[in-house]
C-alpha cells in the first residue's frame, strides 16, 4: 500500500491532507471520473492511497490500481509541495469550502484546481470572453472594451490566455475593477504561449491563473478543448467575440449551453470568416449583443455603461469626413477613393492621421478597418 514519505512533507507548512490530494492527482492513468468514483467509495485521498489492491480493483482497472499502490513519483510530488510554499500559490479540492460553487454543478468538475493568485476570485461573478487566435483589430478592440466594461460592472473576466481575443479580454478585465482569471491548459509552472509571460505575471499579481493539470504538464493539444468546460463552468455567461465555424471558441459556447449558461455573440461583417461562428451561434439562439450593456441587462445589472464620446471639433477635421465612407468592414484605398471622390494622395494622408489617432487599423495588402 502506498504512502507519502514523511520527509516529503516535513519542515513545510503543508497539511498531510493536501499532500494526499496532490499525490492522488499525480497517479498515472487516473482520470477525473475514476478519481471521483474512488473518492465516493473511500471518502478521502488518504484512504484511497492506503487501500488494498482488491478493494481498489472494485472501482478502477487493475493497471490504475497497481499505479495507486505504487504511489506518486516522489520528485513530482516534492516539486508540487515546494510550489505550494509560495503564498501566491494554492490548491483547491472538491472537499474545500472555497471550491467554486458554479463549477460543482457541471457534469465533470475537476477534483483539484491549482491556483496562482487571488483564489477568492473563483467564486466571484464571472463572464467568459473567448474568440479567435487570429483576431482582427476590430475584434481585439471589442474584446478589450467589453471586458473592461463588464469588469467595472463587477464581473471578473474568464478566458484561456491564448493569442488574440483571449489575451485582449484579459487586458480589458485587468483594467477594470473586478480583474480577470486565466484557465490554462498546462501546469502552472509553465507559461503558454511564452509570449504571454508578462500577461501571466499581471494575472498572477492582480487576478488569477487556474489549471486542473499537475505542474510540469506541457501544452498538449487535447488539454485546451478540455479546459474550456472550466472557463464556461466558472462563468454566468459566455461571450464569443470572433470565431470561424471550426473555432475552438464554439466548443466553449456549446459547453456553456450544456451547463445552462447564457451565451452571447457579437455580429460582424457577412464577408468575414471570423463572423460566421458568431452568426451561427445567433441563429441557434445566442443573444446578439452590440454593447456590454446588452449583457449586463441579461443579468439584471444596470445598462448605463458610459460611452466616451470625444468633445470639440473632431468631426470638423477633414480626415474625419472620410469616416462616413469607411465602415467596420475591411476596405482598400481604391474603394475609398471611389466612395469619397478624393485622390489617392489625399485619402492616404487622411488614413495615416486616422491610424495614428487609433481610429483605424492598417492591415496587410493596403487594406484598412475602422476600430471606433
Amino acid at each position: 500500500m502506498s504512502s507519502i514519505p514523511v520527509q516529503v512533507i516535513s519542515q513545510r507548512n503543508i497539511e498531510p491532507d493536501i499532500a494526499s490530494w496532490l499525490a492522488l492527482d499525480l497517479i498515472d492513468g487516473l482520470g477525473d471520473e475514476s478519481m471521483r468514483c474512488l473518492l465516493a467509495t473511500f471518502g478521502s485521498p488518504a484512504a484511497i492511497l492506503s487501500a488494498s489492491m482488491t478493494s481498489l480493483e472494485r472501482v478502477v482497472k487493475r493497471k490504475v490500481a497497481d499505479n495507486i499502490i505504487g504511489g506518486a513519483d516522489p520528485q513530482k510530488l516534492n516539486a508540487s509541495l515546494k510550489w505550494l510554499e509560495d503564498p501566491q500559490n494554492s490548491v483547491i479540492t472538491l472537499a474545500d469550502p472555497d471550491y467554486p460553487a458554479l463549477l460543482l454543478h457541471i457534469p465533470d468538475p475537476p477534483p483539484l484546481l491549482y491556483v496562482k493568485g487571488k483564489r477568492a476570485l473563483l467564486n466571484a461573478p464571472m463572464l467568459a470572453i473567448v474568440g479567435s487566435r487570429n483576431a482582427t483589430p476590430q475584434g481585439l478592440s471589442n474584446a478589450e472594451a467589453f471586458a473592461e466594461a463588464a469588469s467595472n460592472a463587477g464581473f471578473s473576466i474568464a478566458s484561456g490566455m491564448a493569442l488574440g481575443i483571449d489575451a485582449a479580454a484579459h487586458r480589458g478585465g485587468l483594467r477594470g475593477r473586478a480583474s480577470s482569471i486565466a484557465v490554462v491548459g498546462t501546469g502552472l509552472d509553465l507559461v503558454y504561449p511564452a509570449s504571454h509571460r508578462k500577461l501571466a505575471h499581471e494575472l498572477a499579481e492582480r487576478g488569477a491563473l487556474v489549471s486542473e493539470f499537475p505542474l510540469g504538464t506541457p501544452p498538449i493539444g487535447s488539454n485546451f478543448p478540455r479546459r474550456n468546460r472550466i472557463i464556461s463552468g466558472l462563468s454566468r455567461g459566455c461571450l464569443v467575440v470572433e470565431a470561424a465555424l471550426q473555432s475552438g471558441s464554439l466548443i466553449t459556447a456549446r459547453q456553456a449551453l450544456e451547463q445552462g449558461r447564457e451565451v452571447f455573440a457579437i455580429p460582424g461583417s457577412i464577408h468575414s470568416p471570423l463572423s460566421r461562428g458568431c452568426h451561427a451561434l445567433i441563429k441557434q439562439g445566442a443573444k446578439l449583443v452590440e454593447s456590454a450593456g446588452d449583457i449586463l441587462e441579461e443579468f439584471g445589472c444596470p445598462s448605463g455603461i458610459p460611452i466616451l464620446v470625444p468633445e470639440g471639433g473632431e468631426a470638423a477635421r477633414e480626415e474625419f469626413l472620410l469616416l462616413k465612407h469607411l465602415s467596420h468592414d475591411i476596405i482598400d484605398v481604391d474603394t475609398l477613393c471611389l466612395r469619397s471622390g478624393l485622390t489617392v494622395e489625399t485619402v492616404s494622408a487622411m488614413l495615416l492621421t486616422l491610424e495614428l489617432d487609433g481610429i483605424i487599423a492598417s492591415l496587410p495588402g493596403g487594406r484598412y478597418q475602422r476600430l471606433r
